[in-house]
């Protein structure tokens, strides 16, 4: 298995630049396993294919205004930073450009937004109280631990995150949130839930489906490509991940009673597939029949083709970048459903994103959504 195995030729013109406007306008790809077949259908007859006692698992994380622009104290350079990931009270590991002369003890005074400092792409708040960053730490990739004056500041010092690929400002910087984004933490939005509305969701409720929320902060190393050719040997960041006494129990239920669990977005998927090894782990069970329960910690789940999968039986996605964890990953699960050779998910994936291409469909975080049953 080679990392230029997930490439895929995509032409530029489908990659979405904005969101699908109603929310749930968007298409829906479904793909069997099992079958290999594919369907073409609008979101909202994801309906169609739901079943009553499904479960579907939602990821509640709300995106940050994580991107800072600001000016050095000592000599006025200008610093972007990217936040990604909260270690404690005023403590984040961020991304910094340029990052390799900020060394520890340095601090920049964050900006409010202007023309001249951010790229117009970035959408940001506005003018707050000051707000400055502290350099702690340079870590290995380009991190550094940072520490912010005012996590308050965040809000109105802070812009959208929007990643490097969309090149258009949002009118509204709630499109790229969920209706049901209540967690605030990612640097990243989970793409896939936000083709639904509250209706959608209602109409999904009313239908006998169960719907249950977990929590996984979403931080810039999902989405990043792979980069050597070995996939194995790539390096993921750990994400802060939550699951209640509530969505433990949902699930537990869904399990004992054999009924379908739908994991909405990749994000939900590494959230369910963690716990269930995290629970079994400390039962010393299988983990299929490893017991959920309340826990919060560190999902730093790897899937690659040949994982097992222990808690997701369907999976609600968008389309993926080349190359990328995510890819890898509804490949991985494509194969435990068609079973066969370890090729067979990937050789699946990618004739269904050719097909993807061929009918036009929109890619990436703003593009049209996949149902994998």
């Amino acid at each position: 298995m080679r990392t230029s195995d997930f490439d895929y030729p995509l032409p530029p013109e489908l990659i979405a630049q904005t969101p699908a406007e109603p929310r749930d306008s968007s298409r829906l790809l479904v793909l069997n396993r099992a079958t290999g077949r594919t369907e073409h259908r609008r979101f909202t007859d994801i309906l169609e294919h739901l079943r009553p006692g499904d479960l579907m698992v939602f990821n509640q994380s709300r995106v940050i205004p994580a991107r800072l622009f600001g000016v050095r104290d000592d000599n006025g350079g200008r610093v972007e930073f990217l936040l990604l990931r909260r270690e404690a009270e005023g403590v984040w590991e961020a991304l910094a450009r340029p990052g390799r002369r900020l060394r520890p003890g340095a601090t920049v005074t964050i900006t409010p937004p202007s023309e001249e400092i951010s790229p117009p792409q970035w959408e940001g708040g506005g003018r707050g109280e000051p707000l400055t960053v502290e350099i702690l730490e340079s870590r290995p990739n380009g991190i550094k631990a940072v520490r912010l004056s005012s996590e308050e500041a965040i809000e109105g010092m802070g812009h959208t995150p929007l990643p490097p690929y969309i090149r258009r400002a949002l009118d509204d910087p709630e499109r790229y949130q969920t209706v049901y984004a209540r967690q605030p933490g990612s640097a990243a939005a989970p793409t896939a839930g936000l083709h639904f509305t509250p209706e959608l969701l209602s109409r999904i409720r009313d239908a006998g489906v169960e719907t249950a929320f977990v929590t996984l902060h979403v931080g810039l190393d999902t989405f990043r490509p792979v980069q050597g050719e070995d996939p194995a040997e790539h390096h993921i960041h750990t994400e802060r991940y939550s699951l209640d006494a509530d969505t433990a129990d949902a699930l537990n239920r869904a399990r004992a009673e054999s009924r379908r669990t739908i994991a909405v977005g990749t994000t939900s998927v590494r959230v369910l597939e963690q716990a269930a090894a995290d629970a079994a782990l400390r039962q010393a069970q299988d983990e299929r029949r490893a017991i959920l329960e309340s826990t919060e910690g560190d999902a730093g789940i790897y899937i690659l083709p040949g994982h097992r999968f222990r808690a997701v039986d369907a999976m609600l996605t968008n389309f993926h970048l080349p190359r990328s964890t995510l890819l890898m990953l509804v490949s991985a699960f494509a194969q435990h459903g068609a079973g066969g050779p370890e090729d067979t998910g990937r050789r699946m994936m990618l004739e269904v994103y050719a097909e993807a291409v061929r009918q036009q469909y929109r890619f990436y975080s703003f593009g049209d959504a996949m149902l994998i049953v």
